[in-house]
């Protein structure tokens, strides 16, 4: 039993840490940033062919020289495309709510990097292109909400559980935190498993902070079970990474095995098929979570620019205990 004159520094720290939470939330919601999301799906998903000259001078980034007008007229005759936009429109017939979710993530990214400007954002239709659900750039950002309108949707059909169990409503404010991290955090200079699982714990973190109020299965896009399953069994990962030697390998196989999307890791054991992907990634974040925890006079951005050896080393790294 914890005595009261060791409860009571505990209890002061927790508020202490409340208190600075409170007030940098606080900070933020003052920061005056709005978004409206211009619907090009829908201008799109009515338009007639008399309509492209107008759409191709509004959107002219989406309308690229090479492409003939035909391309685009085909397109707007096409009856699973019109079927497509049919299905985004009932999925999301008004935005405002998710327009409001993007401008607090927004105002997140301003707090923390200043010279942030909220770009334009512009919702289209890509043929389900997963690969690409959400592209930004200093001054605009494309959602594809054909990639948003639920795991069991028929426009699925056919891929794997694995892909499409992240193609919902949910996942719209970690995907767009995740590609401003992609620009944010800079590429790892060595091959080590080490530094790509750090540069992925570092792109993860910075989800921590722009979108708090997120589920945490979310940020890492995994199911609440697989994130369950990363808790319960944080100690017997870092352990096997130890035991195997991985840290400083360079073996690219690493990449496959634990730190890309995948149906699930591969410690070529047994248990794997129970085990959820991307469980490199997934010890990166805690290494560079207990690091922040233990260095809080660092900044966000040096964090971002720190080697991965030293930040792994000064993290002082232990994997926490089974809830």
């Amino acid at each position: 039993m914890i005595k009261f004159r060791y409860l009571l520094p505990i209890l002061l720290l927790l508020l202490v840490s409340c208190s600075q939470e409170s007030a940098v939330e606080q900070a933020i919601e003052e920061i005056d940033i709005s978004v409206q999301i211009d619907r090009f799906d829908l201008a799109f998903g009515k338009a007639t062919p008399e309509d492209l000259p107008r759409l191709k001078r509004d959107y002219p980034f989406l309308f690229p020289e090479r492409f003939h007008d035909s391309i685009w007229v085909n397109m707007m005759r096409d009856t699973i495309n019109q079927e497509l936009h049919a299905e985004v429109k009932k999925a999301f017939p008004d935005m405002q709510e998710e327009a409001e979710k993007i401008a607090h993530l927004f105002k997140h990214f301003k707090y923390y990097f200043p010279g942030f400007g909220a770009p334009r954002v512009v919702s289209v239709t890509s043929e389900v292109d997963y690969k690409n659900k959400v592209v930004v750039s200093d001054s605009l950002m494309l959602i594809a909400l054909d990639t948003y309108l639920g795991e069991d949707h028929f426009f699925y059909d056919g891929l794997q559980v694995f892909l499409k169990k992240n193609f919902k409503k949910e996942m719209l404010l970690s995907d767009i935190a995740g590609s401003y991290a992609r620009q944010l955090v800079p590429k790892p200079k060595g091959r080590t498993f080490l530094e790509q699982m750090l540069y992925y714990g570092k792109q993860l973190y910075l989800k921590d902070l722009v979108i708090p109020h997120t589920e945490e299965a979310y940020r890492m896009g995994y199911t609440l079970d697989e994130m369950q399953w990363a808790h319960n069994n944080e100690a017997q990962i870092w352990k096997y990474f130890l035991q195997q030697e991985l840290l400083y390998d360079t073996d690219v196989q690493l990449r496959e095995r634990f730190i890309n999307i995948a149906p699930f890791s591969k410690f070529y054991l047994q248990l794997d098929q129970e085990s959820p992907p991307q469980l490199g990634q997934y010890i990166g974040w805690q290494i560079v979570r207990q690091f922040a925890e233990k260095h809080p006079d660092i900044s966000l951005k040096q964090l971002l620019q720190l080697p991965a050896q030293k930040l792994f080393q000064e993290s002082n790294y232990k994997p926490r205990k089974p809830e």
